[in-house]
């Protein structure tokens, strides 16, 4: 036998065995964007049946614990009780109406337990008309808290700068105890959210990035690219061997 023939044979199976290596490791990510697709659009589906749903009462402090991003995030909730005044806490944020804030304030239940509620949106420089007086029922929909800040900007609880509604900190902020682990965007028709130079509720934005097709045929296609130059690798090397 040729000697020149075992390095080659040993080369074409070391390129085997990492183009096999390649080709599973592919085919197993493609597989798990598969399995993400179904699970999003799972999730879209019970989020668009949370917010259409009849409003419920929101979770009572028994039911705090239990509260998850994928069990109750954006569900369709009813708050009674009365907001403290001259506690509201404005968040940097932009809506669909430009930049501005997220105005949230503290209401008070009947067993005296706390829930922020966002009020609704306030352009630059724009001031929010004072909570409303007395008792008052608002609807909207249930939100996780979001600590720590923004995607480019950490809260400043010191300087009272945020830019997300971290419930905790601000809670502490404000001196508040008892407050719920959630808030509640408040319904643009909620006694919460107050018309006029108010700040404008109901504008919760509901997207959900959904690519996982895109990227399922992508890993799908480096498979075949690699099991394709693996071939052509292979025939070119049986060629350059005949020749000899």
């Amino acid at each position: 036998m040729n000697t020149a023939i075992r390095p080659r044979r040993l080369l074409h199976s070391v390129l085997a065995l990492c183009a096999l290596a390649a080709f599973a490791g592919f085919v197993a990510l493609g597989n798990w964007q598969v399995e993400r697709r179904a699970w999003k659009l799972d999730l879209i589906e019970r989020v668009e049946a949370r917010v259409s749903a009849p409003a419920v009462a929101a979770p009572g402090t028994e039911d705090w614990p239990a509260v998850t991003r994928e069990r109750d995030e954006y569900r369709h909730v009813r708050l009674q009780g009365r907001f403290l005044p001259d506690l509201d806490t404005r968040v940097a944020s932009a809506s669909e109406l430009g930049t501005g804030y997220w105005i949230l304030s503290p209401l008070q239940q009947q067993d005296g337990s706390l829930v922020l509620v966002n009020r609704g949106f306030v352009a630059q420089g724009q001031q929010a008309a004072p909570v409303p007086p007395g008792a008052v029922e608002v609807t909207g929909l249930l939100r996780i808290t979001e600590p720590g800040g923004g995607v480019l900007r950490d809260n400043e609880p010191e300087e009272d700068r945020w830019f997300s509604r971290d419930v905790a900190a601000i809670a502490a902020k404000r001196g508040l105890s008892g407050a719920a682990p959630y808030f509640v965007d408040a319904a643009a028709d909620t006694a919460g959210s107050p018309g006029g130079n108010g700040p404008v509720g109901g504008l919760t934005v509901i997207r959900f990035h959904n690519s996982h097709l895109v990227y399922a045929i992508t890993w799908y296609g480096l498979a075949l690219m690699v099991v394709g130059a693996t071939v052509l690798v292979i025939r070119e090397g049986r060629r350059k061997g005949q020749r000899r």
